[in-house]
Order: C-alpha cells, then sequence, then structure tokens
C-alpha cells in the first residue's frame, strides 16, 4: 500500500472501523453506540450477517456483559435457565449475532469489504486498511474482531493460531418436535476414563438441543460436507449411551460443523502485542481458545465492554479540560488501548492456560505430558467455576 491513503464510503478519517461482524465485532459497536460514539463502522468479508453456526454457552459472566450491552432480557427469552453455578443458558448463535446486530443503528455495517492488507501511515500515526477490491481506507481508530485469522492480529505481529495434533469438534443442533424431556443441565459423556472422545449436550429450549463431540486421534482426513461429517461422527461415537447417538442422528444437516481444535499457547497471551497506537484487536483474534470451558463468546462480550469503557474514560475526562477536542489524540487513544490491554491480559492468560492445558491432556500420547498436565490444572484450577463469577463492570 502507499504511505498516502484516502477514505471511502464518506470517511472523514476520523471514524472508528471495527474489523469482523461476529460476536466481538457486533458487541463492539454495540457498546460504542450506547456510549454515544457516533461515527463508528463495522466492516465484514461476508455478504450478509454470518448466523451460521450452532450455539454458545453462556455463563454468568457473559450475561452480566450482555446486560451490560443492553440486551440481556430478550435473549434469556430465548434459552432455558440450565442448572449450575450461577446464570448458565445455552443460546443459538443466530440469537445473539441478531440481537446484537438488531441493536444498532441502521447501515452501521457494510458487507462485502475483506481486508487483505495493513500498513500504519507514519505521517498521521493513523492505520490503513486495503480490501480486496482495492479500495483502501484509513480511519483514525481501528479495532480488529476478524476472528482466529486475523489480519489486525498479524499486523500486530502475532502468530498465526496453532492446531492440536489430533483434536477436533463436531457441532450440531437436534429437534425434538414433541419435546426432549431432558434434565436442563450441562451433561458429558465419556465411554471410559482413557477415552479422548468426549460429548456434551446443553438444552437450549424444551425442543431444542446443542450438542458437541471432542474427537481426538484424528489422522487429519475428517470430513467437511455435513452428510458425511454425521456419518463419521456416528462411527467414532459406537459405544455411547444410544441417546447419544440417537441425538446425532436425528440432527439437524445444515447445523453440523467439523473444526480442528485451535488455540494461542498461554506464553504467546503473556507477551503478545494486542495493540499498537490506535490499533487494538479482541475475541478470537486476540485470544482464540479451546471450547472446553465454552467461554469463547462470553470473553468477547467481557472484553467489548471493558474497552470501550476505557476508551470513552479517557475521552471524558479530556472534554472536562480546555480543548479537549484537540487533546483527544493518536496518544491518548493508545492510553486507552493500553489500558484495556493491561486489564484483560491476566484473565485471559489464566483461561488460555486451563484450557490449554485441558487440551494437552486429551491430545497428547505422552504419558508424563499427560500427568504434569493434570497435576498443573488440579494446583493452577481447583475451583473449576471461578471464571464465571467473574464481573466486567458497568459499561
Amino acid at each position: 500500500m502507499e504511505e498516502e491513503m484516502v477514505s471511502i464510503e464518506g470517511g472523514n478519517g476520523r471514524e472508528i472501523v471495527i474489523v469482523g461482524a461476529g460476536v466481538g465485532g457486533l458487541a463492539t459497536a454495540l457498546a460504542l453506540h450506547r456510549k454515544g460514539f457516533k461515527d463508528v463502522t463495522v466492516y465484514e468479508r461476508s455478504a450478509s450477517l454470518r448466523v451460521e453456526g450452532t450455539a454458545v454457552g453462556m455463563y454468568a459472566n457473559g450475561w452480566r456483559a450482555l446486560d451490560q450491552l443492553g440486551v440481556g432480557n430478550q435473549l434469556r427469552e430465548k434459552a432455558i435457565l440450565l442448572q449450575g453455578t450461577g446464570e448458565f443458558r445455552c443460546l443459538k448463535r443466530k440469537d445473539l449475532v441478531n440481537a446484537l446486530a438488531s441493536a444498532l443503528p441502521p447501515d452501521t455495517i457494510k458487507f462485502g469489504y475483506n481486508v487483505v492488507a495493513m500498513k500504519m501511515n507514519h505521517k498521521t500515526m493513523s492505520p490503513g486498511l486495503q480490501f480486496d477490491d482495492g479500495k483502501v481506507l484509513q480511519p483514525e481508530v481501528l479495532i480488529g474482531c476478524d476472528g482466529s485469522n486475523s489480519k489486525v492480529a498479524e499486523f500486530l505481529g502475532l502468530k498465526p493460531a496453532s492446531l492440536f495434533n489430533t483434536l477436533g469438534a463436531v457441532r450440531g443442533l437436534t429437534n425434538y418436535p414433541n419435546g426432549h424431556s431432558l434434565r436442563p443441565t450441562f451433561v458429558r459423556m465419556r465411554r471410559h476414563k482413557r477415552d479422548g472422545t468426549l460429548i456434551g449436550r446443553l438444552p437450549i429450549t424444551d425442543k431444542l438441543l446443542y450438542w458437541f463431540v471432542v474427537l481426538s486421534r484424528l489422522d487429519g482426513n475428517f470430513p467437511y460436507d455435513p452428510k458425511l461429517v454425521k456419518q463419521a461422527t456416528l462411527e467414532m461415537i459406537k459405544g455411547f449411551p444410544a441417546e447419544a447417538v440417537e441425538m446425532v442422528e436425528m440432527s439437524d444437516l445444515e447445523s453440523l460443523s467439523f473444526t480442528h481444535i485451535r488455540y494461542r499457547h498461554p506464553w504467546e497471551i503473556l507477551v503478545g502485542k494486542f495493540q499498537q497506537g490506535s490499533v487494538t484487536i479482541l475475541g478470537d483474534a486476540m485470544h482464540l481458545m479451546p471450547p472446553f470451558t465454552g467461554q469463547g463468546a462470553s470473553f468477547a462480550l467481557e472484553d467489548a465492554v471493558i474497552l470501550v469503557r476505557n476508551l470513552s474514560n479517557k475521552i471524558s475526562s479530556l472534554d472536562q479540560s480546555e480543548g479537549g477536542q484537540q487533546i483527544m489524540s493518536h496518544k491518548n487513544i493508545a492510553g486507552a488501548f493500553e489500558q484495556y490491554v493491561k486489564e484483560r491480559r491476566i484473565r485471559i492468560l489464566q483461561m488460555s492456560t486451563q484450557t490449554y492445558l485441558i487440551g494437552v491432556i486429551l491430545d497428547t500420547k505422552s504419558f508424563l505430558a499427560k500427568l504434569i498436565a493434570i497435576i498443573m490444572l488440579l494446583i493452577l484450577f481447583r475451583d473449576q467455576s471461578k471464571h464465571t463469577r467473574y464481573d466486567c463492570g458497568k459499561l
């Protein structure tokens, strides 16, 4: 990209740009909107809102963030309360995404914009984005919410996410027209203690069930076509209870998906660069972690609340001083983002370490490595529900 850049779509160079309209990007845009930021645009590479996917477990910490965003109560109507520690429900991802997007002003999201390159303009100290159609944008503030293959994270110098050698996950939804009569609780099943294959199920409503299968010892040839995913999954869960097998057999083909489990190493979280000037990241772009604790969406929601609170507080303190508008410079935006990263790093490190250790236990063939991971998990994370009691605070 050339050093000199021009804004597109009438941008004035002062706007806040968010890359990615997933849960994190939409939550950040909504948080900014609720705090009075007017010039906010979300650029999404897809042609429409990405509502595909299955469901997300939402613990009490996630609900606290949703309440700060103003969409908690309407989403509570979409999912039954599950038994466990604190408030715990399972939400269809489609319901979560639609609730966040619907609360935004019209035309906040622009679709069909795929970022292919980034470069800092050292004259203005503003980031530059180049899209795949050749258009270039130079906003005042850039927040990367563009997932595990984040171009913004790459710009900040973060390495691509890592893959566990043999771990993958299949997710699906199963509808029971006459009701499933299952207890409102999160159930995990194994064939035996040494088996790496794990089945989990969470009721969403009295008729809809979300389930996942964590598969180990994969050889890299697992299919992605939904029909083949179902066939392969049924083959790999032979020996599980009949109700679990039936759950997979009855699942909606359109909901089925398979992914290799990816993560960021804990030491990358500890030393990683999550901010440069007026550029920062959140959600999977920042802290992609295995799904074993069901905290991916909740952490992205927490990120959004805390990031926007820091930015808003910085602006509010400046507006009270003479010439506050001029003082709100690159330096002050950077200060707000630095505080956000500082506030998030330890919590993200703790959760990333916990999920990484669980992944090692499921993935490794080494008895010694497995034993070390189990011991560390028992020592460091005796309280398995501690992370759900976290409160991200007021927006």
